[in-house]
């Protein structure tokens, strides 16, 4: 909404709508993307799963984002290192990357968009990593917890879903 007319219509030509169900898998690792989407209305969780089986969720895409792993992964024409998986039902537009590399190159509007939602997703990245690295899986557990409940008087999650959340190993979340 925020880019400016001429941008959005340029974007309409390209772009296309996709829907898919709760439970999809977006994207895996192996795939090269060839088109980036922009989250219209639903979430999608972004995890990585260690070659041991561990998963850490790494974060999610909420409507009005974009995926920057998808971003990365398209700009750098490498495979993704993880899914995607949409936790509800989700309207993505999709953007072919010739489309986007000409938006991007011709667009500043778009270009800083783009760019912007990098940044932040990057900064994001960051706190997991200082959180896994630094912080109490007892404080993290209960922050987790509370962030779960949002005033709920039961939160329902497997200990393996709050593993996955916090990266680390079910057992860990059994004994906190």
């Amino acid at each position: 909404a925020a880019l400016p007319l001429d941008v959005r219509k340029r974007l309409n030509k390209s772009a296309r709508i996709i829907h898919m169900k709760k439970g999809n898998q977006m994207f895996g690792p192996m795939n090269i993307p060839d088109s980036l989407f922009f989250l219209y209305d639903g979430r999608i969780r972004i995890s990585q799963t260690s070659d041991a089986g561990r998963e850490i969720v790494l974060y999610r895409v909420d409507a009005g984002e974009s995926c920057v792993l998808t971003t990365a992964c398209m700009m750098a024409e490498e495979a993704y290192n993880a899914e995607g998986v949409a936790e509800t039902d989700v309207t993505v537009v999709v953007l072919p990357k010739p489309a986007f590399d000409r938006l991007s190159a011709e667009e500043d509007t778009f270009r800083s968009f783009v760019f912007a939602a990098y940044s932040r997703r990057l900064i994001d990245m960051l706190r997991v990593v200082d959180d896994v690295a630094f912080n109490h899986i007892d404080v993290r557990l209960a922050e987790r917890l509370l962030m779960l409940g949002d005033g709920l008087k039961e939160v329902r999650a497997t200990h393996q879903d709050l593993a996955s959340e916090l990266g680390t190993a079910r057992e860990v979340i059994s004994r906190v």
